[in-house]
């Protein structure tokens, strides 16, 4: 498994891992307060939103990462590899 999410609900915490190497490293938000994976392109959380239940930001950020350039060519890289 290349990346996983633990969302640690008690405390109101969400780590990202990301395997690098032999390693898992945790990967925090940018500036924006967004975890944007490098695995699975386009799937980008607001992860102070989504701590907060507040989902309206949480679906307009996924939204964004789905609309990316990144995101379409992930779509085309694995269409074609289906075929």
């Amino acid at each position: 498994m290349r990346e996983y999410i633990v969302w640690r609900t008690l405390e109101g915490q969400l780590d990202w891992f990301v395997l690098k190497t032999d390693d898992y490293q945790s990967q925090s938000p940018d500036g924006q307060g967004i975890v944007r994976s490098g695995i699975f392109a386009g799937l980008w959380l607001a992860v102070s939103a989504l701590l907060t239940g507040d989902m309206t930001t949480v679906l307009a950020v996924l939204h964004q990462g789905i609309n990316s350039p990144e995101h379409q060519a992930f779509v085309r890289s694995l269409h074609q590899r289906s075929r």
